[in-house]
């Protein structure tokens, strides 16, 4: 009998230090640096499981053995914690730093930067483009709803939720700067004010120049004359996309309420998606006696106050131009 309870109690032992001698093993394997070279980000798709990631982190170099991923972050009790998603891993992250990146749920911040000026339907042809987007955008917004700006997102956000971001953006700007708009402007509503900023956003690129040329559109209202905007022109001719090619003459004289040569006033709608300086310029165009602005050759434009200064400034224009 006490052999045989001396045998037990080796055996008891020897299982003890086996067991033991496994979870040592275990332990220093998910605590160690891994093999992953350097800095890297790495894409778990929504619906992976543990077993999932473990693969993944084998083929990047994390793991040597899955099974040590998964009896790692089972005792460590992150196995239901661990999301999906893009994250960023440094380099020789030990499996256990792996996993609780996951389970942080910190992923790569994206970028995506629409600029001032593009039509609604160019807008989403840029969403559509971008990397890690998901989804698909089935209703062109109108022009004037959305705010151009840079937007943050991460891997397998929706393309039509950058866009309702966008709209949201664009109201909450709207909403901020409406009550403290200059007095007097020349239109009373919300909708008016960005039909205007669309069209100083298209005169000019020059962020400098967008309260001058607000300036002189909002005399020009002022006082009854026409606009004379030759983007209100392109947009009547082709209002589903964007000319391509010089304004002719006859384009001047083409009848639509957005080609504000022939009409008077402001243009039904917006003909693009301004941004936030032209809004504002808009809502707080500079004090000036300009009524006239023309190209000056370098990017930006020539103003005057009266028509025969703005047919000199005109026929520099031509000259430099011919001569280009």
């Amino acid at each position: 009998m006490k052999r045989f309870l001396l045998f037990v109690g080796v055996l008891c032992i020897t299982a003890a230090l086996t067991i033991g001698g496994a979870a040592v093993y275990v332990y220093v394997q998910y605590t160690s640096p891994s093999k992953l070279a350097q800095s890297s980000d790495i894409i778990i798709p929504k619906g992976t499981g543990v077993r999932g990631i473990a693969e993944i982190f084998q083929r990047e170099n994390i793991v040597d053995q899955p099974l040590i991923f998964l009896a790692g972050v089972r005792a460590s009790g992150l196995d239901r914690s661990l999301r999906a998603g893009e994250f960023t891993f440094p380099a020789r992250v030990s499996p256990r730093h792996a996993a609780e990146i996951l389970a942080n749920g910190e992923t790569v911040r994206r970028f995506v930067t629409i600029p001032e000026g593009l039509r609604s339907g160019e807008i989403i042809d840029r969403i559509n483009l971008v990397d890690g987007l998901t989804g698909e955008i089935t209703k062109i917004p109108a022009d004037g709803t959305l705010l151009p700006e840079t937007y943050q997102f991460s891997y397998g956000d929706t393309k039509q939720g950058i866009l309702d971001r966008m709209r949201d953006a664009h109201d909450a700007l709207v909403r901020d700067l409406w009550p403290g708009r200059a007095p007097n402007l020349p239109f009373d509503t919300v909708e008016e004010a960005i039909v205007l900023a669309s069209i100083v956003e298209r005169e000019t690129g020059v962020a400098a120049e967008r309260g001058r040329v607000a300036g002189v559109f909002v005399n020009r209202l002022n006082r009854n004359m026409r606009l004379q905007s030759d983007p209100t022109v392109a947009y009547a001719v082709s209002p589903k996309e964007r000319l391509d090619r010089p304004l002719t003459r006859k384009d001047l004289q083409f009848k639509s309420p957005f080609n504000t040569y022939v009409t008077p006033g402001l243009p039904p709608s917006p003909i693009t998606n301004p941004g936030r300086d032209a809004i504002y310029a808009v809502l707080h165009p500079d004090p000036t006696d300009e009524l006239y602005f023309v190209a000056d050759g370098t990017g930006g434009h020539a103003f005057s106050r009266t028509l025969n200064e703005h047919n000199r400034n005109v026929a520099k224009w031509r000259r430099l131009r011919d001569s280009q």
